[in-house]
């Protein structure tokens, strides 16, 4: 399959932009509904209407785009929105709802907003002092609904743990920063199948097992994208030359890992299934741009081989395809909570448009239009 031109990449890059903010604030019903239901604080429902993990994750998209280009009408687009749901009130805090703070983070640092980066720091704060934890001090993967007593999820190392690490980075908190690091080294410990390299969707230490052993697409990519991120991170402030180093080996070498089973499940056509190692499971939009945007993220910053990088523009070309004229993206699965009974619960979690399938397409594309 031929590789997009850049000329074709700045043209649905184009489009990815224009669509943006209709997708952050489309209405999730069906979410909304079951807040209304199954609300773990019991806070008003309406506060989680723009403010949870989907717009959290194409917000962090809107501002690597802002820092990229430097347009002001990119920042607009995150002043106006944090501004309003500020306004607005904000929901109880959980993983989920934390994702929103990782661009808040950066926006605070380049505003200088002292009522943005006080809440940055208050919620920091809770993270690492008042979050729920799991049995050897991991972050609970408590969400809107529910509590996930005792269980680990590979999500929550792109929700949560990037934002307490670039709170420690902008806060020169060391014990941020440390905490962050041992919440990948632990997430590793019980997500990692030691098979393939590939990461289990959840832990749980209630039982001691992975659930249905689902490898699950999205999930991955949420590491294979939070891993160069982490890393870069810490490379910023002064650290232990040691134990950075330490670190960087032992997440490079499982990123490595996980890259060269991805490299081998990858079809044809650039995509990947929704359960990475099923295909009877549907092709699926947002891990392939997510794949596509941390592999070639981990070759630019010395993390991955150049061996690697076919892999990544096969991804960004199956992006490219499924970026429709009106500048949405489709084949994206919808949100998906843990499949606890079995493995076919994955393959019947719907397709819609979302927020973070517009953002991982964005970055994926942007991240190959770099040098």
């Amino acid at each position: 399959m031929p590789i997009p031109s850049s000329d074709l990449l700045k043209t649905k890059l184009e489009l990815l932009i224009q669509s943006f903010n209709a997708i952050l604030y489309e209405p999730d019903a069906y979410g909304l509904e079951n807040l209304k239901h199954h609300n773990l604080a019991g806070d008003d429902p309406e506060r989680y209407k723009h403010w949870e993990w989907p717009q959290g994750v194409g917000l962090y998209g809107m501002w690597k785009l802002y820092e990229k280009t430097r347009k002001p009408e990119y920042l607009a687009v995150l002043e106006d929105y944090y501004r309003t749901q500020i306004e607005r009130g904000l929901p109880a805090r959980n993983v989920n709802t934390t994702a929103p703070m990782l661009a808040l983070s950066y926006l605070a640092e380049h505003t200088g907003s002292a009522q943005y980066m006080e809440l940055c720091a208050q919620w920091a704060q809770w993270v690492a002092s008042a979050m729920p934890r799991t049995e050897e001090g991991g972050l609970q993967h408590v969400v809107s609904e529910q509590a996930n007593t005792g269980e680990l999820w590979d999500d929550t190392l792109f929700m949560t743990v990037l934002f307490l690490a670039n709170m420690g980075r902008i806060l020169k908190r060391a014990d941020y920063l440390e905490d962050a690091a041992y919440q990948f080294l632990l997430h590793a410990k019980y997500l990692t199948d030691t098979r393939t390299g590939l990461w289990f969707h959840g832990f749980t230490f209630q039982g001691r097992h992975n659930f249905v052993k689902a490898l699950w697409g999205r999930g991955n990519c949420w590491v294979t994208i939070a891993i160069p991120v982490f890393l870069e991170i810490l490379s910023r402030p002064a650290a232990s030359a040691g134990s950075l180093n330490m670190l960087r080996r032992f997440l490079q070498a499982a990123l490595e890992q996980q890259v060269k089973t991805l490299a081998a499940l990858q079809e044809k056509n650039g995509m990947w299934h929704t359960l990475l190692d099923d295909p009877g499971s549907y092709l699926e939009t947002s891990a392939t741009s997510g794949f596509g945007y941390g592999i070639l993220k981990g070759i630019h910053s010395g993390l991955l081989s150049e061996t690697f990088r076919p892999v990544a523009e096969q991804a960004v070309n199956a992006t490219v395809e499924n970026i429709g004229a009106d500048g949405v993206v489709a084949q994206v699965s919808y949100g998906t909570p843990m499949g606890r009974d079995s493995r076919d619960f994955y393959k019947k979690i719907p397709i819609r448009p979302m927020p973070y399938g517009q953002s991982l397409a964005l970055l994926a594309l942007m991240e190959s239009l770099n040098p």
